[in-house]
């Protein structure tokens, strides 16, 4: 089972919403360090730009076996 922080991860990662969009929104304005605008999500630039910040956590999701 993912955990709220793994799913915000992989929903900012891939921009496939798993979870909740506020907890998503939360994580991504944590990673860029300031507030996002909804109206912001539809710009490929910020895409890009939280998919470079995201990527370490991203690898880093611990997998159970």
């Amino acid at each position: 089972m993912l955990t709220v922080r793994e799913a915000s991860i992989i929903s900012a990662y891939t921009g496939v919403l798993i979870g909740e969009f506020s907890d998503m929104c939360k994580y991504i304005e944590e990673k860029l360090d300031r507030p996002v605008f909804t109206h912001e999500l539809g710009n490929s630039d910020v895409w890009e730009e939280l998919k470079a910040v995201c990527k370490e956590d991203f690898i880093n999701i611990p997998i159970e076996r």
